[in-house]
C-alpha cells in the first residue's frame, strides 16, 4: 500500500465533485484549492436549470461561505480569478441519467478530461420525501456511476455514504458491502426496481387525484418512513443510502475503481482550515441548539452508551488518502470501504458530550431577543424511549387536556389559550426529536475502521505529507475540541 505525495498527485488533475454544495463537498473543495493550487480544473455540479443560476449557487453558496476566508487572504486581490480558472460550475442534477447535464460541449469535455469522480451528493433529511430520496441517494448513485464508466480517464469514484446504513445493528460492525437486495429483516428481501415502481405509482395515483403537494409531500414521507421500517432501516435516509451502495457494488462488477467512505456522525473542523466551521445544525447537534437555546428540558439517551462523531476535516483528509491510495493501485478489487469514526479506538459517550454541553452553555449563556442571558440546567435523562414517552405524557399530555377544558370556559379563554399552545409545541417538539434521533441515542454499535487505520499505517510510512492529512481519531482530545472548537464553532456559525 503506497501512497506517495498527495500534493504531487493532485498536481494538474480534473475532478468531478457532485452535491458541490454540501457541507463536506466545500471542505473538500477547500482543502484541493489551499494544498495544490495547480491543480487543473474542479468541476462542480450543482443542482441548478443553467448556467448563470450554476454560477449564482457557487458564489452564493460555496465560495462566499467563511470557509474560504483563508484561500481569500492567501490569494489577496486575486482570488476571484483563480477560483474561477480553477472551479467550473455544472448545471445538474444526479437523479438524471447522464446527470442531467445538457451542455453537450460542457459534458465531453468532462468526459474526455476527468480523472477522478467524488460524490458528495445527498439528501440527509432523516424523514425526506421517499421520491426525492430514492432519486438522490439510490438511483442518483447508479447514475453516477453509468456516467463514470463512460469517462475515459477516470481512475477511481469515491462515494460518500453514512455508517449507518447498518441500521439498528449492535456489536462489532464491519466494513463491509452491501449486496443487491439485501435487508435488515430477513424475511424480507430489498428490490429496488420495485420500491422505484410503487413510489412511481403513489405519485400517479396522487395527482390524478389532483392532490396538493403539500399532501402530496407529506404523503411521500410517510410512506419513505413506512418502506424503511418494513425493510429493517430506522428511516429513510439509511435506508435510500444502503440502497445506493447496492446499486454502485452490484454494476461496478470491476468497471471503475471504487472507494466507499462512510463516515459516522459529522461534527465541525477539528483544524483545517480553521477549527469549529460547521453548516446548519447536524445529527447530534439538533440536541445541543434545543439545550443552548433552552427549549429542551428532558430527551431521552443512554449515557453509558457511545456517541460516534468524527470533525468534518478528519473525513475529508481520509477520502483524499482514500482516493489517492486507490488510484496508485496497480492492481484493485471492485471496491473498498472504509468506516471512518471514533467509537472503537475513541469512544466519546453520551455521558461526555452531556456533560461538556451543559458547562459550556452555562459559562457562555445564549443571548435571547430581549438581551438576556438564557438560562439552561440540567437535562432530565431517559434511558429508554418507554420512560420517556410515559413521562411526557404526564408532564404534557395530562397538561393539555387541562388547558383544553379551561379553554372551553369562558373565564379563562383567554389565560389558558396561550399555556395549550406552548405546552403543545413543547410536546411535539420533543417527541419530534426523540422520534428522529430514536436510532442513534440508543445505538449499540461499534465501527470497526480496521481499512481506515491500515489506510492511516500507510501513510504515517510513505506519505511525507501525512501529517497535513491527519484523520487519527485518537489524536482528538473531546474536551478541548468541544470546548474549544465545536461548541463555539456551533454559536458562531449556526446560532449567530
Amino acid at each position: 500500500m503506497e501512497l506517495g505525495s498527495i500534493v504531487e498527485f493532485l498536481n494538474n488533475k480534473s475532478i468531478l465533485v457532485i452535491g458541490a454544495t454540501g457541507f463536506l463537498a466545500k471542505i473538500f473543495v477547500e482543502k484541493i484549492l489551499r494544498v495544490q493550487p495547480e491543480v487543473k480544473k474542479l468541476y462542480l455540479l450543482l443542482r441548478a436549470v443553467d448556467t448563470k443560476s450554476a454560477e449564482e449557487r457557487l458564489q452564493n453558496e460555496v465560495i462566499g461561505k467563511a470557509l474560504f476566508d483563508v484561500l481569500r487572504e492567501q490569494h489577496g486581490a486575486n482570488f476571484h480569478c483563480f477560483v474561477s480558472e480553477k472551479m467550473i460550475p455544472v448545471p445538474g442534477d444526479i437523479s438524471c441519467v447522464d446527470l442531467g447535464i445538457r451542455d453537450s460541449l460542457l459534458k465531453d469535455q468532462i468526459l474526455n478530461e476527468v480523472d477522478t469522480v467524488i460524490n458528495f451528493a445527498a439528501t440527509t433529511n432523516f424523514d425526506e420525501r421517499y421520491d426525492v430520496a430514492l432519486g438522490i441517494n439510490t438511483m442518483g448513485a447508479l447514475h453516477l456511476l453509468n456516467f463514470v464508466k463512460k469517462c475515459n480517464h477516470a481512475k477511481v469514484l469515491v462515494h460518500l455514504s453514512t455508517a449507518y446504513v447498518c441500521g439498528e445493528d449492535g456489536g462489532l460492525i464491519k466494513e463491509k458491502p452491501f449486496r443487491l437486495g439485501t435487508a435488515k429483516k430477513s424475511t424480507k428481501v430489498t428490490d429496488i426496481g420495485m420500491e422505484k415502481k410503487l413510489v412511481e405509482e403513489k405519485l400517479k395515483n396522487l395527482r390524478s387525484e389532483h392532490a396538493e403537494e403539500s399532501a402530496i409531500t407529506s404523503y411521500m414521507k410517510d410512506y419513505g418512513s413506512k418502506r424503511a421500517r418494513m425493510h429493517g432501516w430506522p428511516n429513510t435516509y439509511v435506508f435510500t443510502k444502503a440502497m445506493g451502495e447496492m446499486l454502485l457494488v452490484h454494476h461496478n462488477r470491476d468497471t471503475v475503481p471504487l472507494v466507499i467512505l462512510r463516515p459516522t456522525m459529522v461534527t465541525s473542523t477539528y483544524q483545517e482550515p480553521f477549527p469549529g466551521w460547521i453548516e446548519g445544525v447536524r445529527t447530534i447537534d439538533g440536541v445541543a441548539v434545543g439545550y443552548a437555546k433552552g427549549k429542551l428540558k428532558e430527551f431521552p439517551f443512554n449515557p453509558k452508551l457511545t456517541v460516534d462523531v468524527i470533525p468534518a476535516d478528519m473525513v475529508i483528509n481520509a477520502l483524499i488518502m482514500a482516493m489517492v491510495e486507490y488510484a496508485n493501485r496497480s492492481s484493485t478489487p471492485s471496491e473498498i470501504i472504509y468506516h471512518v469514526g471514533s467509537s472503537l479506538r475513541n469512544p466519546f459517550k453520551f455521558s461526555n458530550f452531556q456533560e461538556l454541553g451543559i458547562r459550556y452553555f452555562v459559562q457562555n449563556p445564549l443571548i435571547d431577543k430581549d438581551g438576556k442571558p438564557i438560562k439552561v440546567g440540567k437535562v432530565t435523562t431517559f434511558s429508554s424511549m418507554a420512560s420517556f414517552r410515559i413521562y411526557m405524557a404526564i408532564r404534557y399530555s395530562l397538561a393539555l387536556k387541562v388547558f383544553h377544558l379551561a379553554i372551553n370556559t369562558v373565564l379563562f379563554q383567554k389565560s389558558y389559550k396561550d399555556k395549550y399552545i406552548a405546552h403543545e409545541r413543547k410536546l411535539k417538539r420533543g417527541m419530534r426529536l426523540a422520534d428522529l434521533y430514536e436510532p442513534y441515542v440508543f445505538f449499540k454499535g461499534i465501527f470497526d475502521d480496521a481499512n481506515s487505520e491500515k489506510l492511516q499505517i500507510a501513510a504515517s510510512k510513505t506519505c511525507s505529507e501525512a501529517h497535513a492529512f491527519n484523520f487519527d481519531p485518537t489524536s482528538i482530545n473531546w474536551e478541548t475540541y468541544m470546548m474549544d472548537a465545536h461548541f463555539p464553532g456551533l454559536v458562531k456559525h449556526v446560532l449567530k
